[in-house]
């Protein structure tokens, strides 16, 4: 079982028994970053007067004449979603996007940091460790938002010494596509395939690349909505990946499928609607 601080040992219990992870919650998020516009401006003195989406233009033009890709930064990767999948005890599952469409970068790190500094739960991610994390940590550090817990190495907590967030071997954080890559970068998969090779969803109409220009037009909901869609994608990779190795069988898998599609139904907003209808049963 993976080693966890935040659980006593009478919760310890076999790597087959799922159910029995007890205190161990799990917390699957997702991301996703428009350019930092207000950063661009003050890093290269650009005039204020100059129209966000002409600087944000500008900075990926630079960016794509210098590296061959309009990726910015990591650092001027400004957070505009974190969607969640949380999972703890016997029956206890929800799926949801941090905070409201109004609310500021620093607003929805902060919302992030808290569930880590209370829960101290298994984070699991797509590309975490190599994006969503990074991203999260920069970020916070522009933001100034405190992220004890996420950045605590052993200085504070013993049990951390050798199994931390930032451990990329061990699984405090656990990234999927790292993992299964057997951290060889040419073996990395994209979650879209993977996920619709299993028979989920994957992406539906919208991807990294659409969203800044769907933020531009002020479809902010539309950008939440598809990062939830993401997290559920991660989140149904990762049960058939604790079904392959063992820790859960194949009627526990059946039933947490099954638990996530009632979920799915109970929930409002049509982008759920056609997730369910392209999930493969």
């Amino acid at each position: 079982m993976r080693t966890q601080d935040a659980v006593s040992s009478a919760c310890i219990a076999p790597r087959s028994a799922f159910y029995n992870r007890c205190m161990f919650p799990t917390l699957i998020f997702d991301i996703e970053t428009i350019p930092d516009v207000a950063g661009i401006r003050k890093l290269h003195d650009l005039p204020g007067t100059l129209p966000d989406s002409e600087v944000a233009q500008w900075a990926l033009t630079q960016q794509r004449i210098k590296n061959g890709t309009d990726f910015l930064p990591i650092y001027l990767q400004r957070v505009c979603a974190i969607s969640c999948v949380l999972r703890e005890g016997a029956d206890k599952l929800a799926v949801w996007t941090l905070g409201d469409e109004s609310d500021t970068e620093a607003t929805l790190l902060t919302k992030f940091f808290e569930i880590v500094e209370r829960k101290t739960p298994q984070l699991v991610s797509w590309n975490g460790g190599g994006f969503d994390l990074p991203v999260l940590i920069q970020r916070g550090l522009i933001n100034g938002v405190a992220a004890s817990r996420l950045l605590e190495t052993g200085a504070n907590d013993r049990a951390f010494n050798f199994d931390h967030y930032l451990n990329r071997y061990k699984e405090r954080h656990l990234d999927l596509m790292d993992f299964m890559a057997m951290y060889q970068m040419r073996a990395n998969a994209p979650l879209d395939a993977i996920a619709k090779l299993c028979g989920f969803a994957g992406k539906l109409g919208m991807d990294g690349s659409k969203v800044w220009d769907a933020f531009q037009r002020g479809e902010i909901a539309n950008i939440r909505a598809y990062c939830e869609t993401d997290v559920v994608n991660t989140y149904l990779v990762f049960l058939r990946f604790l079904m392959m190795r063992g820790e859960l069988d194949s009627s526990q898998y059946a039933s947490e499928e099954k638990m996530m599609r009632e979920k799915l139904r109970a929930l409002p907003g049509g982008h759920w609607k056609e997730y369910l209808a392209a999930w493969k049963v």
